[in-house]
């Protein structure tokens, strides 16, 4: 059997040993699997942090990959434990949102909810299911467990707000996920949305009660220094950017601000 990938995605940071453990108990059960850390540096409860850092890395990895998202404020509640099958890859989380966008692009195929005792810690934190619920069923899926031997399958994960796209006769609106080092503000809006609007060389667009008209550009230099434009980025969404300036601060948007594709 090929070697498995294990992905992990947390909000752990590096100072405490949270993560290591993980890893341990992912050894322990299947110490041939290949671990690969996308990152702990996800904001602390951040679930819409994780949701996109999912959505931009996972394509990346080989098919078959097994990536277990931590980010998970709602730990010990009634919240489901939950392994997603899509076309490429597999997921293991929370049912909270974390796995939503990167689930959804990559087409969901079947969602179980993990709650075999067979495939977790014989003794269960309430604090901590990264290590005691969801290392283990990576593990063992990697090992060659069926996906349906975790658990019940389910019709239905929590989808966020921030993974909607609300649609009208003239408008499609969105919001911002993220806003990357260079000031870019990165959008759920994907390039077939442009293209549903009829959007190829600009785009019209509402951005905190300010309409704006971009060019739809394929490199930032297109325009002019300090110039505004839109782009379809590395990740497939529509980002709003300034060319060598930052866009966040001159249009005073943060995450969670709606933007709205609309025809004139």
């Amino acid at each position: 059997m090929p070697t498995k990938i294990i992905a992990l995605t947390t909000d752990f940071g590096l100072k405490d040993p949270y993560a290591a453990e993980m890893k341990a108990v992912i050894l322990s059960i299947s110490p041939k699997t290949r671990i690969v850390d996308i990152t702990h540096k996800i904001e602390k409860f951040n679930i819409r942090m994780g949701a996109y850092t999912l959505v931009a890395a996972c394509p990346y990895f080989p098919k078959g990959t097994i990536h277990v998202a931590v980010i998970d404020p709602g730990v010990g509640t009634k919240r489901k434990a939950i392994l997603i099958q899509t076309r490429n890859s597999y997921f293991i989380g929370p049912d909270n949102g974390v796995l939503a966008l990167v689930a959804k692009s990559q087409g969901i195929k079947h969602i179980y909810k993990i709650e075999n005792p067979k495939f977790m810690l014989p003794r269960i934190s309430n604090t901590f299911h990264g290590r005691d619920i969801f290392a283990p069923a990576a593990a063992y899926l990697a090992n060659g467990i069926s996906p349906s031997e975790f658990g019940p399958e389910m019709r239905k994960i929590v989808t966020p707000k921030f993974a909607k796209i609300t649609k009208t006769k003239t408008t499609l609106t969105g919001e911002i996920i993220h806003i990357d080092s260079f000031g870019n503000i990165i959008t759920n809006l994907r390039e077939e949305d442009c293209e549903i609007m009829g959007m190829k060389n600009t785009v019209n667009l509402e951005l905190k009660d300010t309409r704006l008209k971009l060019r739809l550009c394929k490199a930032y230099s297109e325009v002019k220094a300090q110039q505004p434009l839109a782009i379809i980025g590395s990740h497939n969404f529509l980002e709003i950017s300034i060319n060598q300036g930052n866009a966040a601060e001159t249009f005073q948007t943060r995450v969670g601000d709606k933007v709205r594709l609309y025809y004139i």
